[in-house]
């Protein structure tokens, strides 16, 4: 039975296959350099990324692919031609274990995500200081 109660991205990694386990770890690695102050947490039991308790990025092992969530129309607009090896479809961008880890292109992806969830955040703040709570 595979297991499906994780409790890190350490344990998560440990349980992919063995030669899908460098290519996760050189995920894992571009979104920590990314994003050093982030919180490392499982979210429906894949790798996920929060800064603020506010997700920002998640990644998970596939069968053939790994893919990177989410895959939001804003940033798939500003990425479009680096995206264009890669298949974008319903939030999640695939990439094939037998092409190179795009490692800048994913610190690009959670660098821009951490910048539209901070926009997110700030205004919900000003939204609930403008109503005096």
């Amino acid at each position: 039975m595979v297991k499906t109660d994780f409790r890190s991205v350490g344990e998560y990694l440990a349980t992919q296959p063995h030669d899908v386990q460098p290519i996760l770890r050189k995920v894992r690695n571009a979104i920590r350099k990314a994003l050093p102050g982030a919180d490392e947490v499982i979210s429906y039991q894949i790798p996920a990324y929060k800064l603020h308790e506010t997700g920002v990025i998640a990644f998970a092992g596939w069968k053939r692919h790994y893919s990177i969530y989410p895959a939001k129309a804003t940033l798939v607009a500003a990425l479009k031609d680096d995206l264009e090896p890669y298949e974008v479809d319903k939030g999640t961008i695939r990439f094939p274990y037998d092409l190179d880890v795009p490692t800048k292109l994913i610190e690009r992806i959670a660098k821009f995500l951490a910048k539209e969830a901070g926009e997110r955040a700030k205004a919900k703040r000003a939204k609930y200081q403008r109503r005096g709570k």
